[in-house]
């Protein structure tokens, strides 16, 4: 039986919210409780459709290294590293592109979809064709088997698989077939009803002050049926709730859906509870980023790569062989 190894990664792009937490970050909190974990800061992927403005990255880093300190990634019990730092992986990353089909990759759904969406920017690269290929390198480089992943993600997953699959063919048995463990939260709605997200000017931060966390939940629309206190209402089509779902108590949910129903609760008191509960859950997040305010983090990056970079480089050396390159 093969070690079970969690990776997993995050480009940085600023600040984290509350989707960041419930989509992967609690799972990875978790996992390094029970597995060897390997957590990178991918800036190479950031580049990918960054390029053109690749500035802010650096800071980005370490805003992103801070939130993932903030609510508990433990740098004594997992590898918190930059993907940069770890020059193994584009060298793998080369030579599995003399072996991947690029059929393969111009179906990820992904690719399509970012080139709709991303219309600011031109991302018809290499770079970014290549996206899904770097990230299986990120997996495998320290023997990934065990990835925590969103919904959006299981198809990329697939794709690692085959080209694992094909390695192994070709060369020999090495590398496990890494699967993906889902997050139990595929996604979690932002103050408007939409995907949580900084593009849509509707998250919850992990840096937010309580009197920010307030101000941002008080003027939340409501199920449209309430247009009076009196009006009952259907809690699963509430935007609040979808939050209460994640953060409130099975007991406060229940009441909650029982209260809404007779109109026995408030829509405003409905959201003192969220208020409550969510700062309650922030409070040690942002006792924990004071903390880390005043620690070196890059001595917590430098270490990370150390061990990351041991087992890359037998990853890579091991690869070569088996190549005969």
């Amino acid at each position: 039986m093969k070690e079970n190894i969690v990776m997993s990664g995050m480009r940085p792009t600023g600040m984290l919210h509350l989707g960041h937490w419930e989509g992967a970050l609690k799972n990875w909190v978790a996992l390094q409780e029970k597995y060897k974990s390997y957590f990178s800061i991918v800036d190479w992927h950031a580049l990918t459709t960054d390029y053109q403005n690749p500035e802010n990255i650096d800071s980005y880093i370490q805003e992103t290294l801070i939130d993932w300190l903030s609510v508990g990634i433990d740098p004594e019990k997992s590898v918190i590293f930059v993907q940069s730092s770890i020059k193994e992986i584009a060298e793998l990353y080369l030579l599995f592109s003399m072996i991947v089909p690029l059929g393969w990759l111009e179906r990820v759904p992904t690719f399509k979809e970012q080139q709709l969406q991303l219309k600011d920017r031109d991302i018809n690269n290499l770079g970014f064709l290549g996206y899904p290929l770097l990230q299986t390198m990120d997996i495998i480089i320290v023997r990934g088997n065990m990835v925590p992943v969103g919904e959006d993600q299981v198809f990329h997953l697939e794709l690692a698989r085959e080209i694992v699959r094909r390695f192994n063919n070709l060369y020999g048995e090495y590398f496990s077939e890494p699967k993906e463990f889902l997050t139990p939260v595929p996604k979690l709605l932002g103050t408007d009803g939409r995907k949580m997200s900084k593009s849509y000017d509707n998250s919850i931060f992990l840096s937010d002050s309580a009197e920010s966390v307030e101000a941002k939940i008080r003027p939340m629309k409501t199920d449209t049926r309430r247009q009076r206190r009196t009006d009952p209402g259907v809690a699963e089509d509430c935007p609040v709730y979808s939050i209460h779902k994640s953060f409130s108590s099975e007991n406060e949910k229940e009441s909650i859906v029982k209260d809404c129903a007779s109109a026995s609760i408030g829509c405003i008191d409905c959201k003192k509870i969220l208020i409550k509960n969510l700062n309650n859950f922030l409070e040690p997040v942002r006792e924990r980023r004071e903390k880390y305010k005043n620690t070196d983090t890059k001595e917590i990056l430098d270490n990370g790569a150390k061990k990351a970079r041991a087992i890359a480089s037998e990853t890579l050396e091991n690869v070569r062989e088996l190549m005969k390159v």
